[in-house]
């Protein structure tokens, strides 16, 4: 990934905060058949490792889990918020008329080697973990004790468990930081009236103590 300075994202409290806004990673992975893409929800660990560890699970009909078996380098892309962005929204563009659009996004990749847990203990664990953390908002979280033990039982014989043993987090914010500060603002006002709040939060400065 092409990053130039005034773009790179290094601080980890940045990194895994996208990590555990956006959970949902694209798994790359190449083998005999070429390079190839999963798209799965992910439960960030800061705590393990020098990286952290990222864990889910695949139908055991995909063959990801016998295709790229245990020891197997792999990179998972994490996208936050993005957005097109015009050059009417600068103030400086209705003077210079030397501007072009561009897009900004947040993105983290996150580097590690795969370890396949065929395991039913495993994957009961971080299909609960999964669960209790995106139910966590609802009024009455679903939670896996609401099913019989025969259906669940049933359902995670047909699963497969993944964990990620990161080895490097490499980030890029692409925000307009190469922008002045009133274009910024013009950006981020036009991206707030768009409802983009997310990403124009991120564009505007820490606000002062």
């Amino acid at each position: 990934m092409y990053i130039p300075p005034h773009f790179a994202e290094n601080r980890p409290e940045a990194l895994q905060r996208l990590l555990r806004e956006h959970p949902l990673g694209t798994l790359v992975t190449h083998g005999e058949g070429g390079l190839d893409a999963e798209h799965l929800p992910f439960e960030f660990d800061p705590e393990v490792g020098p990286f952290g560890r990222l864990s889910a699970h695949v139908a055991r009909a995909n063959p990801l889990w016998q295709r790229c078996p245990t020891g197997t380098p792999v990179m998972v892309v994490f996208h936050g918020p993005q957005s097109y962005i015009s050059p009417n929204w600068y103030p400086s563009k209705h003077e210079s008329h030397r501007l072009v659009p561009t897009w900004n996004y947040e993105v983290v990749h996150a580097h590690g080697v795969l370890t396949v847990h065929d395991d039913e203990r495993f994957v009961r664990r971080i299909v609960a973990r999964l669960t209790r953390q995106h139910e966590a908002a609802e009024p009455r979280p679903w939670k896996m004790g609401d099913s019989s033990p025969e259906f669940i039982n049933g359902l995670l014989q047909h699963i497969v468990g993944i964990e990620i043993a990161l080895t490097a987090l490499v980030g890029k914010s692409k925000l307009s930081q190469n922008r002045e500060a009133r274009d910024i603002a013009g950006a981020a006002d036009a991206l707030q009236s768009r409802g983009q709040g997310d990403l124009a939060g991120r564009m505007r400065p820490p606000s002062a103590p």
